[in-house]
């Protein structure tokens, strides 16, 4: 009896190690089949946890200004989409007043020469700066120089000018010579990038754009040469903007990749109501320079007018001549 219940212990011992055993080694099994993290792997969830740390550390002040970029830049691209003359000039003064004076947030010949010398800001501290230039990029490939023509505190600032004055004051290059001057900016444009890569002398900028002029801080040369260009503005409509401005010929050459552009209609190859109403010499017959075109909605919402477009006008008068022809 005493020999039948030792084997009978060893017996259970036996069963119960075994079952320990066995119920051990799903567990090492799911254990061998997790995958090992790399240190590239550990580094990315490092990032992404700084991340998300840096996003949740924003203070009230960052977050308006991130609301107020991110504002401004869909009204204007509302405005843009439902070409009103009216929103246009609201999203105008939008620019002038929070882009221009209260933030001086402009795209500028200075973010080229970061971009250049690889120094871009930090992410964490220049949100809204990365929110104008995405913007601006993305928009620009889409649809051509969208931001000139809406977003640009001094450009908004030059169209409003032209809305106000006396257009008796206006003078209008001639053709042949506005054809001409247009490649002036792309001169301005390699001249002041070469210099920078020569000198590394940033400050040159003051000297080529007059964005400076929202911070109302400059000297007695920026504020003479300022002058001089408000002045010419009155009698040659978006002087600037045209012929000058380095920043529109960068986003000029961009626009060559344009993705949506503007459509025209047969018609448009003998009609120039479209090349009259255009304020910025982009339009030459039936084509449409990308480069000079800076989506203003002028030419499109002709394009659209079924009262002034001919295109329009022609299909309404072909029923009534196959009418009279029958």
């Amino acid at each position: 009896m005493t020999a039948a219940r030792i084997v009978g212990a060893f017996m259970m011992a036996g069963f119960l190690c075994a079952t320990a055993v066995a119920a051990e080694q799903p567990a090492q099994d799911v254990e061998a089949d997790q995958p090992t993290l790399s240190l590239e792997d550990l580094d990315a969830l490092l990032e992404e946890d700084a991340i998300e740390e840096s996003i949740a550390s924003l203070n009230s002040s960052e977050i308006a200004d991130i609301s107020g970029m991110a504002l401004v830049l869909a009204f204007a691209f509302f405005s843009f989409t439902r070409k009103s003359v009216v929103l246009k000039y609201v999203s105008f003064a939008a620019s002038i007043a929070y882009l221009g004076f209260y933030k001086s947030n402009l795209v500028s010949i200075v973010n080229i020469f970061a971009i250049l010398q690889g120094t871009l800001p930090d992410v964490r501290h220049s949100i809204p700066w990365y929110l104008l230039i995405g913007f601006t990029t993305v928009s620009t490939v889409l649809w051509g120089r969208l931001y000139c023509g809406r977003i640009c505190a001094f450009g908004a600032l030059t169209q409003a000018l032209d809305r106000i004055l006396p257009s008796r004051l206006r003078i209008e290059p001639p053709a042949w010579l506005d054809r001409r001057l247009v490649y002036l900016k792309y001169i301005i444009l390699g001249a002041v990038l070469l210099y920078f890569v020569a000198t590394g002398d940033f400050l040159i900028y003051r000297y080529v754009e007059p964005f400076w002029m929202f911070t109302l801080n400059g000297n007695t040369v920026m504020w003479t040469l300022l002058a001089i260009l408000l002045l010419a503005t009155v009698f040659i409509r978006n002087l600037y903007c045209r012929y000058f401005c380095s920043v529109g010929a960068a986003l000029g050459l961009i626009s060559n990749f344009t993705v949506f552009r503007i459509k025209r209609w047969g018609e448009c190859q003998t009609c120039q109501i479209c090349e009259t109403a255009c304020e910025w010499g982009a339009i030459d017959g039936p084509k449409i320079s990308v480069t000079e075109c800076v989506r203003c909605d002028d030419c499109e919402r002709l394009y659209h007018d079924q009262q002034k477009c001919v295109h329009w006008i022609v299909l309404r008068k072909k029923p009534l001549v196959q009418t009279a022809a029958s």
